[in-house]
């Protein structure tokens, strides 16, 4: 899939890094496995439950050839679930606060790892009863389009080259187009790939998705 600002592809993240010199990207913001089996989970509840999808690409974590090259194709770099990968020490974390209130089945938020400089920010973005174009859950760990528009917002400028290694449901590149941003991604699953493409192109033909 390619537009103006996206150019999306079913691929090999490791082949797509590949093909870039150092630093071409501006920032990558990439949500790798965390090797906690997130996708034989049962997860989330009421109407947002997901089954046990029968796919096995949380069973482990990136190797350290991945953020090497990561980190040499990208000049700065957020990476969620920073804290189940052996990253350097830094004080720049993000933690998402997915507003729970008394859900107590599940974490209060998430944890990104950053080489910004050592400021940690919060983002309050509600998990529960996602809104807009968030109302379409097709990833297991899918995050929400909202959340992606705040981490633009706060670590990137319009017209920037972003980096997004593992697409899942395609949250980054809605955020993206509507943000101004340049987004190169890779899903592997090709199922994932296509249902990800079908909801960016439904979502990006509104005119928002507040």
């Amino acid at each position: 899939m390619k537009t103006d600002l996206l150019d999306i592809r079913n691929c090999d993240c490791m082949e797509l890094m590949a093909e870039f010199p150092d630093n071409h990207f501006d920032l990558a913001i990439v949500d790798p496995p965390y090797g906690i089996g997130a996708s034989e989970m049962q997860m989330g509840k009421g109407k947002h439950k997901q089954w046990k999808t029968g796919k096995r690409w949380d069973e482990s974590i990136p190797t350290k050839k991945y953020f090497n090259q990561l980190m040499m194709v990208s000049k700065k770099q957020i990476v969620w679930g920073g804290n189940y990968f052996d990253l350097p020490k830094t004080g720049g974390w993000i933690f998402w606060d997915k507003m729970r209130g008394k859900d107590v089945s599940f974490s209060d938020g998430e944890l990104g790892w950053t080489n910004f400089l050592n400021v940690i920010k919060k983002a309050d973005i509600r998990y529960d009863g996602f809104i807009g174009s968030d109302l379409q859950r097709i990833h297991p760990t899918q995050k929400p389009v909202r959340l992606y528009d705040w981490l633009l917002r706060n670590y990137a400028e319009k017209g920037q080259r972003i980096l997004d290694t593992h697409l899942g449901s395609g949250s980054s590149a809605i955020a993206c187009h509507y943000a101004g941003c340049h987004l190169t991604a890779s899903e592997l699953d090709e199922d994932y790939y296509k249902a990800a493409c079908e909801r960016i192109d439904k979502e990006t033909r509104q005119t928002s998705f507040l």
